[in-house]
């Protein structure tokens, strides 16, 4: 059996409003929310920690990505990583790189590069790091 890969993301107590931040921009379809409350793990979280997500996901572009709020003192910023979104087009790049962009860091802003029409990288208000992407078309071969 193949395993199917999933990106897992960790968040600082927000993994909640980001899977609804990333349902309203870029389309993705919520699945199951639960929360630490009423969970086996309700007696080691922080008491206003009960409604904080310990697994939650969404699908976008047919990929599962879940996600969950770590205890907070094992909560680390992401890095190492980027989630790499490939548009189809360069209305598309550019609409799910706007849709990102509130109150986020832009590394590199969307534009055109000499591999891709459209090119840009940020991370979200969330703390997640994106790359946004349009490819090029192949060239014809003479």
């Amino acid at each position: 059996m193949t395993p199917t890969p999933q990106i897992y993301l960790s968040f600082n107590g927000d993994c909640e409003a980001a899977f609804r931040f990333y349902e309203q921009r870029l389309g993705a379809t919520r699945g199951g929310m639960f929360p630490y409350a009423n969970s086996p793990m309700a007696g080691i979280v922080p008491p206003d920690w009960g409604t904080k997500i310990m697994h939650g996901s969404i699908t976008l572009g047919g990929m599962t990505v879940a996600g969950a709020d770590p205890l907070p003192e094992q909560y680390e910023r992401p890095k190492g990583f980027r989630v790499f979104l490939e548009a189809d087009d360069p209305a598309d790049a550019e609409r799910l790189f706007n849709a990102l962009a509130e109150n986020a860091t832009i590394e590199m802003p969307l534009q055109e590069t000499f591999w891709s029409l459209r090119f840009g990288v940020l991370t979200d208000q969330f703390g997640i790091p994106w790359t946004i992407s349009c490819a090029q078309a192949p060239t014809p071969s003479s």
